[in-house]
C-alpha cells in the first residue's frame, strides 16, 4: 500500500542574498505526490534528484531509510593525516577530539547535521532524514521528503479501501487480535473484492495502518485510535450511497 510523499523546502545552504534562488523558492514550499499527480511547484534542476527518492517513499513509507544512514563513520572524530598511527588503523589517521566550527557557505555543510561531532551526536539519527539538495551549489535549496498519509489515488486506491473497511472492521471488535481480523471478512468480501483478501496482503496493509498511526498494536491486538477514527469518518463521508451499501459501512 503505498504512500503520499510531502518534499518540503526547509532551507538555504549557500549564500540567497548574493546568488538568489532564479526559481524564486521560498523556505516553506511543498510539493506533494498524491499517488497519481505531482502538486505544487518545483524547480526543474531539482526534479530529476527528488523523483527516484520519491518512488522509494511511495513504496516503503517512514520504513524507508537511506543506505547512508548505515555507515558508522558519521559518529567518528575529525581527524588529520599521520603516518605514524598506520600501524594501529592499517592507513594513518589521527583522531581530531573536537568538533570543528566552519565559516557560512562552507562546503563542509553540506554533510547531514549532527556528523563528525566530538563527542558525538547522542542519538543514530544522522542522515535518518530524506533530502534532497539543489545541484546549484551556489544556493542549495534543501528540500526534506517524507511521508505523511496512505496514498489514495492511482493503482493504491483499491488497497487504500481495503484499509479503511479494516479499520470499520476493527473499530467495531476494538482489541481484536490481528490474525483475526480477516474472519470479519465473509467469503464474498474477501474474494470478490479486488484485492482478494489472503494474510499475505492483510500483515502489510494492518502494519502500515499503524505506520500512520490509525490504529496501534498491542500485545497482537488492534485498536484504531483517535486519529484512525477520524480517518475513517472522513472516508465515510466521501462515499455515495451506493458504495456504503456496497462496503457495507
Amino acid at each position: 500500500m503505498p504512500f503520499k510523499v510531502k518534499a518540503t523546502l526547509i532551507g538555504f545552504l549557500g549564500n540567497t542574498e548574493r546568488y538568489p534562488c532564479h526559481f524564486n523558492h521560498k523556505v516553506g514550499d511543498e510539493v506533494i505526490f498524491d499517488g497519481e499527480k505531482y502538486l505544487g511547484r518545483l524547480c526543474s534542476d531539482v526534479w530529476p534528484m527528488l523523483t527516484p527518492k520519491v518512488a522509494a517513499i511511495f513504496a516503503a513509507g517512514p520504513r524507508y531509510v537511506e543506505p547512508i544512514y548505515y555507515y558508522p563513520f558519521w559518529y567518528a572524530p575529525m581527524s588529520t593525516a599521520d603516518p605514524d598511527m598506520k600501524k594501529y588503523d592499517g592507513v594513518g589517521f589521527k583522531n581530531v577530539l573536537e568538533t570543528i566550527q566552519e565559516p557560512p557557505y562552507c562546503m563542509a555543510h553540506l554533510v547531514p547535521p549532527n556528523s563528525f561531532k566530538w563527542p558525538p551526536h547522542h542519538e543514530r539519527t544522522v542522515a535518518k532524514d530524506v533530502i534532497v539538495i539543489c545541484p546549484d551549489a551556489r544556493t542549495s535549496a534543501t528540500f526534506k521528503l517524507e511521508p505523511f498519509d496512505l496514498a489514495d489515488k492511482g493503482h493504491a486506491l483499491p488497497f487504500f479501501r481495503r484499509m479503511m473497511i479494516i479499520l470499520d472492521k476493527v473499530l467495531k471488535n476494538q482489541g481484536i487480535e490481528t490474525g483475526k481480523i480477516i474472519d470479519e471478512f465473509s467469503k464474498e468480501q474477501r474474494y470478490g473484492i479486488y484485492p482478494a483478501l489472503s494474510p499475505q496482503i492483510m500483515g502489510p496493509l494492518i502494519e502500515e495502518l499503524a505506520l500512520m498511526d490509525y490504529l496501534v498494536i498491542e500485545d497482537g491486538k488492534a485498536i484504531v485510535t483517535k486519529k484512525g477514527m477520524a480517518k475513517l469518518e472522513n472516508f465515510k463521508l466521501s462515499l455515495s450511497p451506493e458504495e456504503r451499501e456496497a462496503l457495507v459501512m
